[in-house]
Parts: C-alpha cells; structure tokens; sequence
C-alpha cells in the first residue's frame, strides 16, 4: 500500500514460538429462515445496528446465509500461524414490502505475524464500547451496510516489544468507497484511522484504555444546482491523489487548484470521529468496562466548547459460568448519549468560544450526510429525514435530527439454564437540528426483547424471536417482531506439517 501509516512501521511484533503442529481450518457457517412483521415501519431496535440489512418496511420473509474460514489454531494451543489467510461471505435476502439482496460481508483477509490486512465488506464497530447491548459507537457503530475497504492494522491489542505485555496497542489505516446510486454527491472516499492503546496485562485486575478514530468522507461530484458555488466549483469536489496528505492530515487545502474554493482551504472532505477513554476493573467474578466518547464533527472540541456532548457507558459483566438458577444474569449495560450541545447555537469563525453549530454528521458540500445507503454510519440515534415521523417538518436529505439525549439500559441472562434472553430499553429527546429545530421537542420509547431457545432438531438449531416497540414523537407508533430457526455449525479440515509457522 503506497501509503502506510508510520507507526506501522515503527513496530514489529511477533510472539509465540516455532513449533511443529498440526494445525486446522474451521469454517463457521449459520444458516436462518425467517419472518418479519411490524404495524407500521419496522420498530428501531429491529433494524438499528443491524448492519443496514433490515429494511424500514418489515420483510415478511427473511433469509440469512453465511460461511467464514478464520486463522487456523495449533492443536491444544491457542498460537497460531505467523502467516495465513482466511474470508467470510453472509448473504441476506429479504422478500415482502421491500425485496433486497444484500452482501453485508464479502471479504478475504491475510495476517503476518501480528498485522492483518483485507479488502472488501466485513462488519466492525470501532471504539471503546461494550460490542454486545450497546447504542453503538459514536462515529462506527454498525448501523448501516459495512462500506467496502482495503484496510491495513493491528486487529487486537498487541503488545509493544520490551514492555513486557504491560503497553499494547491496536489499529488500522483504511480506504474505502461510498455508493453512487441514490446519492447526490457521486464519487466519495472513504479515509479511516483508529489507534487504541492499552495499559496493563490482560490478566491483571485493572486496565486503562485510550484512543481515536478519524473518518474523512472526501472527494466527489454533483450534478449542476446540487452545491452552491461557494463550496464546489460547478459541482466538482477535489478528488485527486495530491489532496490525500490534507485528507489524512486533517491540514488546509490549497486555493491555487481551480477546484478548491475557501471552503476547502479550511479542510479537504468531511471529518469526524471520537476521542476515547475507558477503563476495566475485575473483581472476583465481575468485571466493569466504564468507557467516554468525546465528539467532534469540527473544532468544538479542540476549543473545548463542546465537551457536554458524548457517550458515557458502564458494562458490568458476570464472569461466571452459568449455574443452573432460573435466572442467571450476564451483563448489564447502560448508556448516555447527549449531543445537544455541538458548541453552542452560534458560530464565529473568528472566536474560539463561538465556534457552535457543529451540526453533527451533516455538511454543506457531503448534504448526504454521513449515511450509507441511507442508514447513519455512526450511532442511530442521530436519524436521517426518512427515518422520523411524516408528520415533522421534511427538511430533505441528510440527518435531520442530530440534537439528542438518550438514555438506554440493555440486559442479557439465561433463563431456566437453557434461554438467552435480553433487551435493549431507550428513552431519548430529540431537537432536530440548530438549523431547523423541532418544536416541541420530541420524545422517543424503543425498546426490544429477544429470546433464543436451543433445539434438538437437525442435530441442533435455535429459535429467535423478538418483540418491539416504537412509542413516541419523533418515529411512527409501531409494534413488530421476528421469529427465525437458526442452524449454525462448524466445517473443518486438518492440514498437518512438520515445520508450521505459528504464532
């Protein structure tokens, strides 16, 4: 990749040892059969952070269809080889009020020693964030179809040579691709960076976490009358190879290219993301993962004027095995997003402590906003113009209400030891934007719970059902559910050498 991040470059890792094994493929596959169905459009917590593959009208058929082949593992070991590949391929189709074929993940992957590199579609949630009951993460959260990528990193935590496993570190560079078809700025890229570090040894009691993401939406065009003449010249954004060192950089542009107006010689593209802290303490069996995202979407936080907005979270984990009790509790999340303030309602170039406005995921050349298939790549409680209710004013494309707070509680245990349950319960205020405020302000109830029950049909398959429920101003009144079988297993093949390279 001609443009490699340098502290990539700055580390080698290689742990493990030379070993003669036998190592072996597995090859993960599930296959599930559904149906949908709602009152109204399909209630949020049925289709949010469900990578962009169920649709606003409930399918009344779904089918979901996937296969993976992981890095293989040593025998009795958990090394694995210092190089090898591997791929992952889910197919969804969903039939009734809206038909779609979907390919949320289509990848192939490599690693050597501890770096990883792959291209294609494959499902991520970046930052510090519980991964199982959370709203998602600020800026990635698995909201909509995974955007197609070549991205080179450090998978997981890995630790830094000569700290003895007490400094790790994770990340990737990327570049992607955002859709042409239904979107207004044709064109775009994708540049995403993400760097976390980690203090302490996984097996010690007590960790700290810290870190970024960066995401550019850059580069593009427009059919003539799309964007005003201030911020592209006759539609045409810069999207050349010599502005990618300002896109990465986050630097000024440069107005003597004829395409660059004073709107790009502020920033090159659309940057957002999240600044991360976050700690772990074990104690006897639990462990809690508190974590803080702080935003930005422009220079309220480097001013400090917009420190209020974020997501605030607690997961509290049972670390037991389950028991045998009626009721056994896994984890506990709860969760605080608040992005009213964006710095404040009035922006002043000129002064620091004025520079409001910030008008999360929206931008006056990208108007598509930060969406995917008009899905909100970051958090779904900042909801694009489709989504809310017909009855609130239609401002037209992009996020029409990014001003929130929203508190959320999510659970999961096992019932009568045999039960997987949980839920996701969230309440949240919602003001529209500065520009095109909603009054009164409404508010919003979506919650869910789901059930999976083991069977010992076709040697072992699970029944998932779900009920939801929107009640509220801001997303039509609406009750749905989903009832599936699921069968998931395991294809394997052993390959045996005498002289493998592990890790």
């Amino acid at each position: 990749m001609r443009f490699f991040p340098v502290w990539a470059l700055c580390l080698f890792f290689i742990s493990g040892s030379w070993l003669p094994a036998a190592a072996q493929r597995i090859n993960p596959y599930h296959l599930e059969v559904g149906t949908m169905g709602s009152s109204d459009q399909t209630p949020f917590w049925l289709r949010a952070n469900q990578y962009g593959t169920v649709p606003l009208q409930a399918p009344a058929i779904r089918l979901n269809a996937g296969i993976y082949a992981d890095y293989r593992k040593v025998d009795s070991t958990n090394a694995r080889r210092f190089a090898d590949w591997g791929y992952g391929v889910n197919v969804i189709g969903n039939g009734g009020a809206t038909s779609q074929l979907l390919l949320p993940e289509a990848y192939v992957k490599g690693r050597l020693g501890a770096f990883e590199v792959y291209a294609g579609r494959r499902r991520e949630l970046v930052g510090l964030v519980d991964t199982l009951l959370t709203t998602g993460a600020y800026a990635w959260s698995g909201n909509a179809l995974p955007i197609p990528k070549v991205q080179i990193g450090l998978p997981v935590f890995t630790p830094i040579p000569f700290t003895k496993g007490v400094l790790s570190v994770m990340g990737a560079f990327a570049h992607g691709w955002f859709e042409n078809s239904d979107r207004l700025i044709k064109g775009s890229y994708l540049h995403q960076k993400y760097v976390y570090g980690r203090l302490g040894k996984p097996t010690w009691p007590f960790r700290l976490y810290a870190g970024f993401n960066h995401n550019v939406i850059w580069a593009g065009s427009a059919a003539p009358g799309v964007l005003n003449p201030a911020v592209a010249v006759n539609g045409q954004l810069p999207s050349s190879l010599r502005y990618y060192p300002a896109v990465i950089l986050g630097t000024r542009g440069t107005s003597q290219d004829q395409v660059v107006t004073s709107f790009e010689d502020n920033r090159i593209g659309n940057h957002l993301g999240s600044i991360d802290i976050a700690a772990d303490v074990t104690i006897g069996s639990w462990n809690a993962f508190v974590y803080r995202q702080f935003v930005y979407d422009d220079g309220s936080l480097f001013y400090g004027t917009n420190l209020d907005d974020g997501l605030n979270g607690l997961r509290i984990k049972n670390m037991k095995q389950p028991t045998g009790a009626a009721f056994f509790l896994r984890q506990l999340t709860i969760e605080y997003l608040f992005t009213g303030s964006q710095g404040g309602d009035v922006f002043v170039i000129e002064d620091s402590k004025r520079r409001g406005r910030d008008n999360y995921f929206n931008h006056s050349q990208f108007v598509d906003g930060w969406t995917y298939f008009g899905r909100t790549i970051g958090t779904p409680f900042l909801t694009p113009q489709l989504e809310v209710k017909s009855s609130l004013p239609d401002y037209g494309v992009g996020i029409a209400n990014n001003r929130v707070s929203a508190y959320h509680l999510g659970v999961s245990a096992l019932l009568l030891n045999k039960i997987d349950l949980s839920t996701r319960l969230s309440i949240s205020q919602n003001a529209g934007t500065y520009a095109r405020p909603y009054v009164p302000i409404p508010q919003q109830f979506s919650g869910i719970v789901t059930a999976s029950v083991p069977l010992n049909w076709l040697g072992g398959v699970a029944i998932n059902g779900s009920v939801a429920l929107d009640a509220g101003g801001l997303l039509p009144r609406s009750v749905g559910g989903y009832l599936g079988i699921r069968k998931t297993g395991l294809l394997g093949h052993k390959a045996v050498s005498s002289a493998d390279e592990v890790r």
